[in-house]
């Protein structure tokens, strides 16, 4: 297909409430949105990296639309691209920018798939209809506030939880959590907060039957996570540490996980993503698709990824409408299924994404917006 035009838009959606954890500080959620158009179809992208350049890749929103703007969206303008794997070679003489270039990735996904006619999930392999999910509960000001949500949660029949692991908030915090509900999956995310010298947080791991113990090392230590992943029977599941097909094969040359999150904006996009996933399957290590604080139309992108087969732990959930008191699109809310009780987002049947951003919404949040 033949890239006809390209629209960049850099957006702040209003907040209903604070965003949990270092992102409290927050009263908007930015992101960044493209639009591709070819032969009269479109297909749009989102990316949320962050307000500022202070977790992850170090990418945030702003940065994102002037690189989008300055250098990748001229390098592909009029470009003809039949593949992902083409519009990824258009892009390999910029370095890094793996949000950027995911924005640029997603859209063209979903540009194909509707001129295919086809659901992305469809699109992309999945291998099922309906997403299992889970929600994510961060350090708050009242333990029993904390306890209750979880309860909720379980009594909702969720079929797991994360726990975010922090200062303070860490190994009281779980053994608490474990008392009142023994018996619930649940994992914890340390968001590469510990070294191999926290030995002694790190044997305690194993008492609370976890099922996986997400980024505990910081990113660039794949030695280090296979260290620990001798060290301890909980298994490891890496985030942060993989941004590239190449991170993933180092990963499993040397045994540093038992699980892969999946994230298509830390990773570039579902071209790589799905590399990934597929890589992983050969592995056979499990993956699943986390995701975080992003509007509606943008957590469509994870939940396509998440039809595939090899993502067999249910994905993170994010409750847009409890948060964005404006959001680009109708929010797709998990429901519990009759059958075995647990809750799950049902997928759409419609071409591509099945929606596009709300335009009056896109125009009452809009921050910048660029045309090609």
């Amino acid at each position: 297909m033949q890239i006809d035009a390209i629209d960049l838009y850099h957006v702040a959606l209003p907040l209903r409430q604070r965003l949990p954890g270092p992102a409290a500080r927050y009263e908007k959620l930015e992101s960044v949105l493209v639009r591709l158009a070819s032969g009269g179809a479109c297909g749009w992208g989102e990316v949320t990296p962050g307000n500022g350049p202070l977790a992850g890749s170090g990418e945030w929103a702003a940065g994102v639309f002037a690189c989008l703007r300055d250098w990748l969206a001229p390098a592909i303008k009029s470009a003809t691209l039949d593949s992902g794997n083409e519009l990824s070679e258009k892009l390999e003489a910029f370095r890094g920018n793996r949000h950027a270039k995911a924005a640029l990735d997603l859209a063209w996904w979903d540009l194909e798939a509707r001129r295919k006619d086809k659901p992305l999930h469809e699109l992309l392999g999945g291998a099922r209809t309906a997403i299992e999910v889970g929600p994510t509960f961060d350090q708050t000001d009242s333990p029993d506030d904390f306890l209750a949500a979880i309860g909720a949660a379980v009594e909702a029949g969720f079929p797991r939880i994360k726990l975010k692991f922090r200062p303070g908030w860490d190994i009281r915090m779980i053994e608490a959590v474990r008392r009142e509900f023994p018996l619930p999956t649940m994992h914890i995310d340390v968001e590469g907060g510990l070294t191999l010298g926290h030995t002694d947080i790190l044997y305690r791991l194993d008492d609370f039957s976890l099922a996986m113990v997400e980024q505990p090392l910081w990113a660039d230590e794949l030695v280090g996570h296979a260290m620990l992943q001798e060290m301890i029977r909980t298994p490891v599941c890496l985030d942060e540490s993989i941004t590239t097909l190449g991170h993933a094969e180092i990963a499993f040359d040397v045994k540093s996980c038992k699980y892969l999150n999946l994230k298509p904006g830390r990773v570039g996009g579902l071209t790589t993503a799905v590399a990934i996933h597929d890589l992983a399957h050969e592995h056979c290590t499990p993956c699943y698709v986390g995701g975080g604080p992003q509007s509606s139309l943008g957590a469509r992108f994870g939940l396509a990824l998440a039809a595939k087969g090899n993502c067999s732990y249910p994905a993170d959930y994010f409750p847009a409408a409890e948060y964005l008191a404006e959001d680009l699109a109708a929010p797709l809310a998990p429901a519990r299924d009759p059958a075995d009780g647990v809750q799950r987002i049902a997928l759409w049947r419609e071409p591509g994404l099945g929606v596009e951003p709300d335009a009056a919404a896109l125009a009452r949040c809009g921050l910048q917006h660029a045309s090609l």
